[in-house]
């Protein structure tokens, strides 16, 4: 019997094929206290799981294929830093010398008491990484059952396309094949390379889960996020994963596998016609000039940027070399050559680096890392953070200043919302300019940006223009403030909207008041990468979109067919309207 299942869209495009299913793989716990006298066996115990398991991770990132996204390489060294983090470590030991707790009741416990501080994480990338923690986790109670990782294996020879004849008929023949999971890490997904998994289907994750950043890097359609599909869905089971509507289809009738495979083939035909846009200008019908920058998260994302024709990159995000850091942040010179790569992979295009977006909810914060709040997402983070912590601050601006003398750098501020907050920033850059100019180490120059993302910031738009050459308006946060919506809340996640009249309203504002004053603006959440916003956002004299590189040639589409003057009435309409939806054809 047909029925479907729904999740997250996060890699677009439609896979057909039997499924595989991975059960949940979650391992049983004994539960039991030791004699104070077994303590130092059972930390050893401990230390072998952690040391093998390192390895193992160790050496699947060491014999990665050259052709592996950027993304599946530096998921595994999170987890390797997630190994070596002292608080799991010494955590785990404390439960076993305190409480007498067995080792992996010890771990189980230091797991939860981790896991509360991800699940308060105000960054939705950063909160994903529980996830990433309870498969390092996993992998170290498999150990020490004497439990191998093993991941159900298949041939690598099977066709990547169903035949018409196979969808009518159910030949086993050259089917594609579908993965079904509870969960999936990256080691896991990695296993999976060589074989022909057309898509992935998990029970949980989010739009930055590490299943949806791979997804996405491999253009594999994903839907994440949908519960219960691993208890429904059973071996074999044929299913369609339709990753633009986020919905599995199980069991479909003869007649939904033909629309769906008819709608594959279109799929197919429109991804090879949008390769062939690379190397066209973005340029409207009417003779606009739009910049389509990339999203990046590390210095190798440079050439996927490059190879989907991006003119620069928009945000890049400095979280990644501050994260799994305990104690130990990255000093300047390690800062300084990622950015540096960064910078030189784009081959003269302009870079504009984000100081680092953390808080006191974050893991990596040394100093307030016990410091609570009721919500963290309105405490001390972004900016606030670094302005509290002036040594490390300078510590990345120097970094920054420096990649700067290798390439055209722009500089990008988070959250700001206060004029001090601003003419403090200011002012540090300034000191951190001195204090390379005073060591004689080069530096080149920066224009300096802020991000728009509290309404607070948009509607101070014409102060901020004083300060900075260009706004950047973070359309994630900006609508999650707004709104006053916890996105990471499936109750109130309905109510997230990007096309409600008052976030419509503070984007309209800022783009308007930037072009008046001859300031650069872009857009770079999702509302940028989001082929169905294009038009307004064109309307509403918007010239710069920077989004993740995949989504860059579909948005390139609909800029090249559009004309932005004629935009122009319509989209002022749809502004206007009390329910702007209707007017988008949705």
């Amino acid at each position: 019997m047909t029925f479907s299942v729904h999740g997250l869209a996060v890699a677009r495009g439609i896979a057909i094929g039997r499924a595989v299913l991975v059960a949940s793989s979650r391992v049983d716990v004994a539960h039991y206290f030791i004699e104070a006298t077994q303590v130092a066996s059972e930390i050893e115990r401990l230390s072998e799981a952690r040391q093998a398991v390192m390895a193992e991770l160790q050496q699947l990132h060491d014999n990665l294929p050259k052709e592996s996204p950027p993304e599946l390489a530096a998921i595994l060294e999170v987890h390797l830093m997630l190994l070596d983090d002292t608080m799991l470590a010494d955590g785990v030991a404390q439960w076993v010398k305190d409480r007498l707790y067995n080792a992996e009741w010890a771990l189980t416990s230091q797991l939860d008491v981790v896991a509360r501080q991800f699940d308060e994480m105000d960054d939705p990338y950063l909160r994903e990484r529980k996830g990433d923690l309870e498969q390092v986790v996993e992998r170290m109670l498999r150990h020490m059952k004497g439990m191998p990782h093993v991941m159900p294996q298949v041939s690598p020879k099977r066709s990547n396309q169903p035949r018409q004849q196979d969808l009518q008929l159910g030949d086993e023949m050259d089917v594609p094949l579908v993965l079904v999971a509870h969960d999936l890490s990256p080691a896991d997904m990695l296993q999976f390379k060589q074989s022909v998994f057309a898509g992935f289907v998990t029970d949980v994750g989010g739009k930055t889960s590490h299943t949806a950043i791979v997804a996405r890097s491999l253009d594999i359609p994903a839907v994440v996020g949908a519960r219960t599909a691993s208890q429904l869905v059973r071996q074999d089971d044929w299913i369609i994963i339709d990753g633009d509507a986020g919905v599995v289809i199980v069991d479909p009738s003869p007649i939904i596998l033909a629309e769906y495979g008819f709608k594959q083939r279109q799929a197919e035909v429109e991804r090879e016609r949008l390769s062939r846009l690379r190397h066209t200008p973005a340029v409207t019908l009417d003779g606009q000039r739009v910049d389509l920058l990339a999203n990046i998260e590390m210095p190798e994302d440079s050439p996927a940027a490059l190879g989907v024709g991006a003119v620069g990159v928009g945000l890049f995000r400095s979280e990644f070399l501050f994260m799994g850091r305990e104690g130990a942040l990255p000093d300047e010179q390690e800062q300084f050559q990622a950015y540096r790569r960064a910078v030189e992979g784009m081959k003269g295009l302009p870079v504009t680096i984000r100081t680092v977006d953390v808080g006191a909810d974050k893991p990596l914060d040394r100093a307030m890392k016990e410091e609570a709040h009721l919500n963290p997402a309105l405490g001390l983070r972004a900016i606030r953070w670094s302005l509290a912590d002036p040594a490390m601050f300078l510590t990345q601006l120097r970094a920054i200043l420096r990649a700067a003398a290798y390439g055209q750098v722009h500089l990008l501020i988070p959250m700001l919302a206060h004029a001090r907050e601003i003419q403090q920033t200011l002012a540090l850059l300034e000191q951190a300019r001195k204090q390379l100019d005073k060591r004689g180490v080069a530096f080149g120059p920066v224009k300096v940006g802020a991000m728009i993302e509290v309404p607070a910031a948009a509607l101070s738009v014409k102060m901020f223009l004083r300060y900075f050459d260009f706004l950047s308006i973070g359309t994630n946060d900006l609508i999650q403030y707004t709104l006053a919506i916890d996105r990471a809340d499936e109750s109130v996640a309905h109510l997230y909207d990007p096309l409600h009249p008052a976030v419509l309203r503070l984007v309209a504002d800022v783009i308007a008041e930037c072009r008046a004053q001859g300031k650069g603006v872009s857009v770079c959440g999702e509302m940028a990468g989001d082929p169905s916003l294009t038009r307004l956002l064109l309307g509403l004299g918007l010239r710069s979109f920077s989004m993740h590189p995949t989504q860059i040639l579909a948005v390139k589409q609909e800029i090249i067919r559009a004309d932005a003057l004629r935009l122009e009435a319509w989209s002022q309409s749809v502004l206007a309207s009390d329910e702007p939806a209707e007017l988008m054809g949705f």
